[in-house]
């Protein structure tokens, strides 16, 4: 039986990192749940956790085939490594932060996706780019307006604006309630889905 996504989308400030690596600590003993590292073509940084690659290697890995979802945003290449979709295909929930651009596209050609958004209000999320102080971030007031422009359906919404234990035990019951609801259904051979009493 298939596991499934939860996609972490907000914007640049919103502390999407911060809140999955607390929900990394808090689950470390539980193997059903993983978090796959994103990779990008930009070194890695205190405020980003994720895999460097260059624009060629990057290139290269895509046409291999070795992304399970991949997107550009900021001038930039990001991926999820296919590997989390192998864990998923074995019955795990992979846990990531992706762009919400690509949210459409995930919720059509991968398994039992469900997306949380993280965000805080307009000053806290400026004040949070602006201690950052990353020159690959570029205007603040045009990556905060670029972040606001996409729309997207999501399951629920965490704002952050408070301590990092309030946020991140919201981000931890979510991903509990999505294994559950993925648990509590079975798919019928046409594909759709079905409690498993039935």
């Amino acid at each position: 039986m298939a596991g499934g996504f939860v996609f972490v989308v907000g914007p640049s400030g919103a502390g999407k990192d911060s809140l999955i690596g607390y929900a990394r600590g808090a689950l470390s003993g539980h193997d059903a749940v993983c978090f796959p590292r994103r990779i990008v073509t930009r070194t890695a940084s205190e405020h980003e956790d994720h895999e460097s690659l260059s624009d060629e290697a990057f290139a290269a890995a895509e046409t291999d085939g070795a992304f399970a979802l991949t997107w550009r945003a900021h001038g930039l290449s990001y991926a999820i490594p296919r590997s989390a979709r192998e864990d998923v295909d074995a019955g795990r929930i992979a846990v990531c932060n992706i762009s919400r651009r690509v949210v459409p596209w995930a919720r059509i050609h991968l398994p039992n996706v469900a997306v949380v958004e993280v965000t805080a209000s307009a000053e806290v999320l400026a004040a949070r780019l602006a201690g950052r102080a990353r020159l690959e971030d570029g205007d603040l007031a045009a990556r905060l307006a670029r972040s606001l422009e996409v729309w997207t359906p999501v399951d629920a919404s965490i704002v952050n604006d408070r301590t990092i234990d309030e946020a991140g035990r919201e981000l931890v019951g979510f991903i509990a309630r999505h294994a559950a609801s993925i648990n509590s259904f079975a798919r019928t051979e046409d594909g759709r889905r079905v409690p498993r009493y039935v």
